[in-house]
């Protein structure tokens, strides 16, 4: 069975902005895209309290939605988390892991992205996972193994 091309992606993540008024710019996006052969997918990874609109506003465009982070578990006593479950569930379709800003402020290690990675694939979701070093470790020299360290420990064995 031969494997479909890889398609490049270009993604927007919003982090923490943006309210329903918000909405406004991935519609003009869309209605730009309308039209246009793309040769690449393009998401935008609104707040969670967002991916339901956004996704009912591009449901007609070339425009996925996706999440910002998922949790590791599909449901628990985790206040404030998400599950990869419930970013589906609001049609979400790609989730983005292990960003340098959960990485650092909340001290996310390689092992629970690769975990997150795996919640996002079991609940049907495309994980996006981040890597990067810090500037220190790019003034130190340290890039390539820090990069090396992270595609390692953080990409769930037989990912493809």
């Amino acid at each position: 069975m031969s494997q479909a091309p890889i398609r490049p992606l270009v993604a927007g993540n919003w982090k923490m902005n943006g309210t329903t008024a918000a909405l406004r710019e991935p519609r003009l996006l869309g209605g730009m895209l309308k039209g246009v052969k793309l040769k690449c997918d393009v998401l935008v990874c609104p707040p969670a309290t967002l991916i339901r609109r956004a996704k009912a506003v591009m449901k007609e465009g070339k425009i996925k939605v996706g999440g910002q982070d998922c949790h590791a578990a599909a449901s628990g006593a985790h206040t404030g988390d998400i599950s990869a479950e419930m970013l589906k569930d609001v049609g979400a379709s790609m989730v983005i892991v292990g960003h340098s800003e959960r990485r650092t402020n909340h001290k996310e290690t390689n092992a629970t992205v690769q975990a997150k990675a795996k919640a996002a694939h079991r609940a049907g979701l495309v994980a996006i996972i981040c890597i990067g070093e810090t500037l220190d470790e790019r003034k130190g020299g340290k890039t390539l193994g820090v990069l090396s360290e992270q595609l390692k420990g953080s990409i769930p064995e037989g990912a493809n």
